[in-house]
Order: C-alpha cells, then structure tokens, then sequence
C-alpha cells in the first residue's frame, strides 16, 4: 500500500484499525508515533548497489485510553510529513509495531481495516549466489497423460 492509497482509504472511514497477521488488533487506543521517509542504500550478496525508499508509521500502544486517532488526524498528520520532509505520496508503506521486539509489516486495506502483513527476507541476487529458481506449481487436474510418465519431459512429475 502507498502513501497515496492509505490517504484515501481514510477519506471513507470514521474509525482506524490496525489487524495483526494472527488477527489480534492493535489496541485502539495506539497512537502513530512516527512517519517518515527512511532510505536503505545496500549492498546485495551478488554485489549490485541497491537504493530503496519507504515511507515508515511507527504504531505505539500507549496506555493513554481516553485519546484516540481519528482519521482526519492521521491525514493531517501525512499531509504535513508529505511537505516537511519531501516525501513521494507513491512510496509503499512499512509499519513498525512493538511485540516482543520491533516488527516490521507491510500493509494492506480491506475496506475497513488496516491489515499487517508479514515480510519475508530474501536474497535478491538468486542467479550469481547459484540459487536455483523455483519451479512453477502447477495443480493435477490440469495434467494430461498422453505422455509416458517416466520421460524426461513427462507431465507426471
């Protein structure tokens, strides 16, 4: 999800939820902490030079219980990150939450609620590291059995 696109999804609601990948919600007293833009300029195990921007929400569970963020709040609270800090409204959004230690998710919006997603390490440099790609999968139902099984180019395995 872009900045752009959680803008406008809050445009449509009266309240904000934040759900977990296991489901559980973020308390609905969170404040969001933080927004800003952070830069990663790295170096991949293949050796190419890599540039990537996000723009990051820091979600903090405070036990302040009687304050709650309402949308229009966090559009003002975007808009002026937008123009302080310069800030690309296309950029995809990273959101840290405090569990056991700090984790960061993706997002995505199903209608009403801010989804958390999970992110998942992965080597971008496959084809120099020697990693073979994964074979497509492909469902049995769509296999026919015209060939002799056991050739080389067969359709059964």
């Amino acid at each position: 999800m872009t900045l752009k696109e959680i803008t406008s999804a809050l445009s449509t609601l009266d309240k904000i939820a934040f759900q977990l990948p296991n489901g559980d919600f973020v308390p609905s007293h969170f404040h969001v902490t933080e927004v800003g833009k952070i830069n990663k300029l790295f170096i991949d195990c293949g050796g190419t030079m890599r540039n990537e921007d996000v723009v990051n929400f820091q979600l903090w569970n405070a036990n302040d219980y009687d304050h709650r963020l309402h949308p229009e709040k966090l559009v003002n609270i975007i808009n002026l990150s937008v123009e302080k800090l310069n800030i690309n409204e296309n950029l995809p959004i990273e959101v840290e939450y405090q569990g056991e230690t700090i984790g960061k998710f993706g997002l995505e919006f199903d209608g009403t609620n801010f989804l958390l997603t999970t992110k998942q390490t992965d080597c971008l440099a496959k084809d120099k590291c020697g990693i073979p790609e994964a074979k497509p999968k492909r469902q049995l139902s769509t296999l026919t059995y015209d060939e002799p099984c056991c050739s080389p180019d067969g359709n059964c395995c």
